[in-house]
């Protein structure tokens, strides 16, 4: 088996975590410096002394990239067995590594995680941090997952090539492997692991706002994408309202035009990495999507109107605020139907 560790600017831990890896029989240990800069040489060479392998990027090219990087040298050399990967900075113990690594012949062609239960003394921002990241992406899938930001975990040799054509660099590149997951065919196995922390984890590389966007952008996306349309549905609404004061006749046309721009947005911008992980043909994903979408879009037809009818005519609610209200109590819905069974 093999473990991959991604490593940029380690200090003595790496060290250690190497000392405890190649005293395992079969545990044969892979590094990536991503640009860690000549001050690292000597570590990286003791790692090289101790029998690992010590793939360098030149400059820093971000986690995402580094993993990628061993998944290619891992493709190339043919190898086999199960690939576990780890964190540099001692917050992965070797009895996890090894759990991780029993746990994939039993989930083969699946992704397991190691996962922490976040008890104890936790940092607050890692604390905070994965609560709002596993709340967004149950979100976004419809899936819950106990750790979505845990760097300890396993794959088989068979998943190396789904593995390269995940999008993303750096940190964003472990959350798009779960958010791809599921659309490509891909189970998720959780296994409880230690939560350690060293230093108040300061040795951690991930930058809040940065890469926190890039997590998010999913949901920003869609965001976008949904107040895009939301505007021309509301123009539409308006404007029909006025020309033939009937309140049905100018929902369902409003809803028309703006559901023809979402469709285009969203299948084009916000969810297309899901066709893509899929490996499906631009053609035959229209195919695929066009009568679900629309056939959604029917069922937020019917109880938009529902809610409109209620708000503006039943309670008395202005119709720009009602149609603000109804918007608002429908967003949730449609992104969940949207990614669960849409794209």
């Amino acid at each position: 088996m093999i473990c991959l560790i991604p490593s940029y600017e380690p200090d003595e831990r790496l060290l250690m975590l190497i000392e405890q890896l190649t005293a395992m029989d079969d545990m044969s240990v892979v590094i990536v410096d991503d640009g860690s800069g000549e001050g690292y040489a000597p570590m990286f060479q003791l790692a090289r002394e101790a029998g690992c392998v010590v793939l360098t990027h030149a400059v820093n090219r971000g986690k995402g990239r580094a993993l990628k990087t061993g998944f290619r040298f891992l493709k190339e050399i043919g190898t086999s067995g199960s690939i576990v990967c780890a964190d540099s900075d001692g917050q992965h113990l070797p009895a996890d590594i090894r759990r991780i690594a029993d746990t994939i012949s039993a989930y083969p062609g699946q992704i397991v995680l190691g996962s922490r239960h976040f008890t104890g003394e936790v940092p607050l921002r890692s604390r905070f941090g994965n609560a709002v990241t596993r709340k967004v992406f149950a979100f976004t899938t419809g899936t819950a997952i106990q750790d979505t930001q845990t760097g300890l975990r396993g794959y088989s040799v068979s998943m190396l090539d789904w593995l390269c054509e995940v999008p993303g660099d750096r940190f964003e590149y472990e959350m798009n492997m779960l958010l791809e997951a599921g659309p490509s065919g891909i189970g998720i196995h959780e296994v409880p692991i230690d939560t350690v922390y060293l230093d108040g984890n300061r040795s951690s590389h991930f930058r809040p706002l940065r890469d926190s966007f890039k997590i998010y952008m999913p949901i920003f996306a869609f965001s976008a994408s949904s107040l895009l349309s939301a505007g021309i549905d509301i123009v539409l609404l308006m404007l029909l309202q006025w020309m033939t004061s009937n309140l049905l006749l100018a929902v369902v046309f409003a809803r028309v035009g703006s559901s023809i721009f979402n469709f285009a947005m969203n299948r084009n911008y916000v969810f297309s990495r899901s066709s893509r992980a899929r490996g499906v043909g631009k053609m035959a994903e229209v195919a695929r999507s066009a009568p679900r979408y629309f056939t959604l879009v029917g069922v937020i037809l019917l109880l938009n109107y529902a809610l409109m009818h209620i708000t503006h005519e039943q309670l008395g609610l202005p119709l720009l605020a009602a149609k603000l209200l109804t918007e608002g109590a429908l967003f949730v819905f449609s992104f969940w139907a949207q990614r669960k069974f849409v794209y």
